[in-house]
């Protein structure tokens, strides 16, 4: 705690006023600072990383496929450039239409083909060669944010390059 110390000789001549040196003892602040970032460490819950689930099909299904409609799903490719192509099924020759992942881009054609076909919509995702990783997560951010829950990554077919016009 705090203690005053004063000597017991008196000086000789002048009187003068007494100073008195104070000490403090810092032991016990010293103690109570630790309990405090010991319990405040000890009740501190972490952020835990948010990972987004992501379910893969079975290994051990072969051939096993889901069919899905034409008219029901929506055709998207990820290509170079942050560019998006989509077009809805494979057949009669569909019209393909180029956007981006702005907030208008690929996020409004989802929400219109969503609005459109109705819950049973599947979006197909496709990538080329030439596409970034970070586009693709990207696109999956993109369904989430859209609130697809039926969506499947596949590979680019020789119909997709064509239709495309992409040239390797």
């Amino acid at each position: 705690m705090a203690e005053i110390s004063a000597s017991d000789q008196a000086p000789k001549g002048k009187k003068r006023s007494h100073k008195l040196s104070t000490k403090i003892d810092m032991t016990p602040m010293v103690d109570l600072g630790f309990l405090l970032i010991t319990f405040f460490m000890l009740t501190t819950s972490l952020m835990k990383p948010v990972v987004m689930q992501l379910n893969m099909p079975d290994k051990t299904d072969r051939g096993l496929s889901s069919p899905v409609r034409c008219s029901e799903s929506l055709n998207v490719v990820i290509d170079a450039d942050n560019k998006v192509h989509y077009y809805q099924g494979t057949e009669c020759n569909p019209t393909v239409k180029t956007t981006d992942f702005s907030d208008k881009g690929i996020r409004e054609v989802l929400f219109d083909y969503k609005r459109k076909i109705g819950e049973a919509f599947t979006v197909v995702i496709k990538s080329t060669d030439k596409a970034k990783y970070r586009n693709m997560v990207d696109l999956l951010d993109e369904m989430v944010i859209t609130n697809n829950k039926h969506y499947a990554i596949v590979g680019i077919t020789k119909e997709d390059e064509k239709l495309l016009g992409i040239r390797y």
